[in-house]
């Protein structure tokens, strides 16, 4: 029997080793993907939210740069870049014109144009009624006599015509609204120049700073001020100024001295009546904060030889 043949003993030793780690470069890859597709969806966004003529004005600026550049102007189209450029404003070509800019423009310029007309025309009445008033007192011998306390001045409010008292020719009975005869004259000849006018009047009554003796709780300056302004309002109706172009009147008492440094001088006793700009008129009549003198005069009491009475 044949002797079996040995087999040699294979012995295989297999090495075990642990995985290698997974790497982060896919995470990279991702990211940078995410990163695209997001710029690529806010181009896409900028692009249809943006006007037709943009569009073009961007367009010619990165096709031929210099060129823009060397055109002046805004810049690329009406762009706010900081880089210089140049050219025609391509956002209003096609009709592409921003709605509120192009409305707020409208209505800026509509408005200043009708303030400069409607200035013009203030100014131009003003003028003719200031030659009228000159004209109407020189031919007028009673009340060139009167020139001296007759005060025309165009002021920015408008035409300010302003009677003033005299010390020997006062225009009220003293400590009353009554008016004396030369005073009628004067307003019925300014009442007169009056009757066309197509602006609106300011009418005001001032006095002196002579107290009453009985004025902290009775009848005071403030009332004879506003009385003296009725007083005359009715006496410029009657000669023909229509009642309806009357702004306002107002007693102002001593509140707005013509002489500051003498509260009491009979200058400081007048009769205002101003012919108001529309822009004054809007602006008195509430539109406009209208500014009132603060200055207060606070003068000391002197024995009054007529208590109760003012001159």
């Amino acid at each position: 029997m044949a002797e079996k043949k040995l087999q040699p003993i294979i012995i295989k030793r297999v090495k075990k080793t642990a995985h290698a780690a997974h790497g982060g470069a896919w995470k990279i890859a991702y990211a940078d993907f995410v990163t695209a597709m997001m710029a690529f969806f806010l181009l896409m966004w900028l692009l249809g939210s943006t006007a037709k003529g943009d569009l073009q004005g961007i367009a010619a600026y990165f096709a031929s740069p210099l060129k823009v550049a060397m055109a002046g102007g805004d810049g690329a189209g009406n762009s706010s870049s900081v880089i210089p450029g140049g050219g025609t404003d391509l956002s209003k070509v096609h009709g592409q014109v921003r709605r509120s800019d192009s409305a707020e423009d409208t209505n800026r310029r509509m408005d200043l144009s009708s303030r400069a007309e409607r200035a013009r025309q203030d100014a131009a009445r003003i003028r003719a009624l200031h030659a009228k008033i000159d004209a109407m007192i020189t031919e007028n011998a009673k009340l060139n006599e009167y020139r001296s306390q007759i005060r025309i001045d165009v002021t920015p409010d408008g035409l300010q015509i302003q009677i003033v008292d005299d010390q020997n020719r006062p225009m009220f009975d003293s400590g009353s609204a009554l008016v004396k005869p030369y005073m009628r004259d004067i307003l019925g000849a300014i009442g007169s120049a009056l009757g066309g006018v197509e602006n609106r009047v300011s009418l005001a009554g001032h006095t002196d700073a002579t107290p009453y003796g009985n004025g902290e709780r009775g009848y005071s300056n403030w009332e004879l001020s506003a009385d003296r302004a009725n007083a005359s309002r009715r006496e410029l109706v009657a000669a023909g100024m229509p009642d309806a172009k009357l702004a306002r009147v107002v007693g102002l008492a001593a509140s707005d001295p013509l002489e500051p440094t003498n509260p009491r001088a009979a200058i400081n006793r007048r009769i205002t009546i101003t012919i108001l700009t529309r822009e004054a008129e809007e602006r008195l009549l509430g539109k406009q904060p209208l500014e009132v003198p603060i200055e207060q005069l606070l003068p000391e009491k002197q024995d009054n030889p007529s208590p109760g009475k003012q001159p």
